[in-house]
């Protein structure tokens, strides 16, 4: 008998090939950026615990409230922190860059205690929790979308530096007006900087899926969708938040 194949099932061979692939695809960009999404809600809530219980233990009005240099080491170490991650990446390993991680969020909760001196406690509830409903929309329509963010992405950075030069302006001038507009424009650049850093954390998965440098990148995408909800919740909060 010759040796042949019947067209037909090789038609259904060939479908079935790219409809495994296709859902082995999808599998492993759902499980990397659920990896992605649990980073940085873990990380977010880590820092809320830590901010919570440094000020409601009395350190933080004495540390900010009194001066002295530990002030300006809680201050700039979130700092330190990010540019330890950004410029060294490539050379630390997932462990370290974990370790690095968990850090800058404990940093970044003793830093932020002074929200709790500053503001309400239903300030702080009703900001964060406008956030997370805001985080949430905007980082599904990242996701989901089918337009190519990098332009408004170019855009909000140019608008970011911008933003910190006249947040640096307003350190001297004390402008009321100038930090309304300054609060406001903030909330909407990073508002953008959630969609658009999600459509780039799910693009970076083409680019990293079984490679070294995967874990990594789940921990630098987590540290930039982190950042966009933080400053966010900071920006709603100087808008809306009560002072006591």
């Amino acid at each position: 008998m010759a040796n042949w194949s019947d067209p037909r099932t090789a038609a259904v061979d060939r479908a079935t090939g790219v409809g495994a692939r296709s859902a082995a695809y999808d599998a492993g960009l759902r499980s990397y950026m659920l990896s992605v999404y649990n980073y940085m809600a873990s990380a977010v809530l880590l820092t809320g615990i830590v901010a919570l219980g440094f000020a409601a233990s009395g350190y933080a009005a004495q540390v900010f409230l009194g001066g002295g240099i530990l002030k300006w080491i809680i201050t700039l170490a979130p700092l330190g922190f990010v540019f330890a991650m950004s410029f060294g990446q490539a050379r630390m390993s997932t462990a370290t860059l974990q370790g690095l991680f968990w850090g800058y969020a404990v940093a970044m909760g003793l830093s932020l205690s002074t929200i709790f001196l500053a503001y309400s406690e239903i300030a702080i509830a009703q900001a964060f929790f406008a956030t997370a409903a805001g985080f949430g929309a905007l980082s599904l329509y990242g996701y989901t979308t089918k337009r190519n963010l990098s332009a408004l992405g170019s855009f909000l950075i140019v608008g970011l530096v911008g933003l910190i030069v006249a947040s640096l302006i307003n350190v001297f001038v004390q402008s009321g007006p100038l930090g309304l507009v300054i609060s406001f424009a903030g909330v909407l650049i990073f508002a953008g900087l959630t969609a658009y850093d999600t459509q780039r954390t799910k693009a970076l998965y083409d680019q990293v899926a079984g490679t070294e440098w995967e874990g990594r990148t789940i921990i630098m995408s987590a540290l930039n969708l982190y950042l966009d909800f933080i400053n966010m919740f900071l920006f709603i909060l100087r808008l809306f938040g009560s002072r006591d």
